[in-house]
């Protein structure tokens, strides 16, 4: 699927009028052709499916790989920092930071590859809980381990600056697949 910036243009300007205000004025007459740039840039990961995203970012070491004991080693990379946009709201999802975890099946995977598939999978409109679903989907593709987890924590301004607004709440997930679903010392070990 591709993005249609001619069509965002025409829409931005059309809710420009809708609000009351006049689109061909100083201040605005540009910005229905700023926001579908921004919109084809924060919305990139829309492009692409999961499986797209894997084969993307599959870029995996399985050579010397002796210090992988037994697949009892953990990768965790903490605190990516990203934003997204909730689908409800089309609403910021903001200071987010998603932590990812793996327990290796004979390959590791760059560590910015992981922070990449994060980053792309957090540019679709969507719920928090599908962003960690997904990376964990992806994640599994290419490592070949079952046992991922996608730790995410973040404010939504659908939550602070409209309807409850309650701008402390910050909104926890974890996604768990494979052992971690069930193993409490492979869960304490993400803390």
């Amino acid at each position: 699927m591709a993005i249609d910036i001619e069509a965002i243009r025409k829409h931005i300007r059309g809710i420009i009028v809708a609000l009351g205000d006049n689109p061909d004025r100083e201040g605005l007459k540009d910005t229905p052709e700023r926001v579908a740039h921004m919109y084809e840039e924060i919305f990139e990961g829309m492009n692409y499916s999961n499986h797209e995203i894997s084969e993307m970012f599959d870029k995996t070491f399985e050579e010397n790989l002796e210090f992988i004991q037994d697949n009892q080693d953990l990768i965790m990379v903490r605190d990516i920092d990203v934003f997204s946009y909730c689908e409800h709201h089309l609403a910021l999802m903001y200071d987010m930071k998603v932590s990812v975890a793996y327990v290796p099946n004979g390959k590791v995977i760059g560590l910015s590859k992981i922070a990449r598939i994060v980053d792309m999978v957090s540019k679709r409109l969507q719920l928090q809980e599908r962003i960690g679903s997904d990376i964990a989907e992806i994640m599994q593709e290419i490592t070949g381990s079952e046992d991922v987890a996608v730790l995410i924590e973040g404010y939504h301004s659908c939550m602070s600056t409209r309807g409850i607004k309650k701008v402390s709440a910050k909104t926890q997930t974890a996604t768990f697949r494979g052992r971690f679903q069930t193993d409490v010392a492979l869960q304490i070990r993400l803390r």
